[in-house]
């Protein structure tokens, strides 16, 4: 199981890293998609830093529950915006679909670790 556990961690962490380029550096395609959502530029950067904090805490050993939830959490955003305002494709930056792929398989491979490690939330964990 902790095999498991650490692939889905690596995969969403790696997932999430590799977008903070484009965030963080301004990329026109990163641009348009929070300026079609109204969120450009506080949202791409605040993303980005959420983004960021959660695949260190995923890969963490004793952080792992935190990161996996806070991973659920962003990634839950980007993908109602993909469904409601962005569609699955975006063709004006080129996406034929590759970024909704991706924000789905962070949401099921955060989901997956999350369940992995329910028990070590702080609080909800005690519960369970």
């Amino acid at each position: 199981m902790s095999y498991l556990s650490l692939g889905l961690r690596i995969v969403t962490a790696v997932i999430l890293l590799q977008t903070l380029y484009f965030k963080f550096t301004g990329a026109p395609e990163s641009v348009y998609i929070f300026t079609t959502l109204g969120m450009e530029p506080w949202g791409r950067i605040g993303t980005g830093v959420v983004e960021l904090i959660a695949s260190i805490l995923i890969l963490y050993p004793p952080t792992v529950a935190i990161g996996a939830a806070l991973s659920f959490g962003v990634i839950t955003g980007a993908v109602v915006s993909h469904i409601t305002k962005l569609g699955l494709t975006i063709p004006q930056v080129g996406d034929h679909g590759e970024l909704f792929a991706l924000a789905m398989i962070v949401l099921m491979a955060s989901s997956a670790v999350l369940l992995l490690h329910r028990r070590e939330l702080p609080v909800i964990g005690a519960l369970l």
